[in-house]
């Protein structure tokens, strides 16, 4: 079960996080327990595959949102990143930034078990 502390310790701001909440943990905590399961990860991983920059920017946008508003930093500052790559439409290989979201994917799915 995913707990406040576990959350500090994945490097979550989580007061920030809780003020956005208005300081109810339940809600915060539900809240960040439904990111790993967010389909807009694997939409991204699709669109970047497919070299769809557009629906790719879309999807990275809306990730980088919904992370900001409950201070994910981990998972946010990537998602920062890639968006802003895919908006200047930077010429580069995504593959490095697929696997860093990847892998900050999965450390926030472990802590949400």
């Amino acid at each position: 079960m995913i707990t406040i502390d576990a959350l500090k310790e994945y490097g979550a701001n989580v007061d920030e996080g809780l003020g956005r909440c208005m300081g109810n943990e339940a809600l915060y905590l539900k809240l960040v327990s439904t990111i790993p399961n967010e389909e807009k990860f694997s939409k991204l991983m699709e669109s970047l595959e497919a070299n769809d920059l557009d629906s790719a920017f879309e999807n990275a946008h809306a990730l980088k949102g919904v992370t900001g508003n409950l201070a994910l930093t981990p998972l946010y500052d990537p998602l920062v990143e890639v968006t802003e790559l895919l908006r200047s439409r930077t010429e580069m290989d995504y593959t490095n930034l697929k696997e860093l979201i990847n892998s900050k994917k999965e450390e926030l799915e472990e802590l949400c078990k």
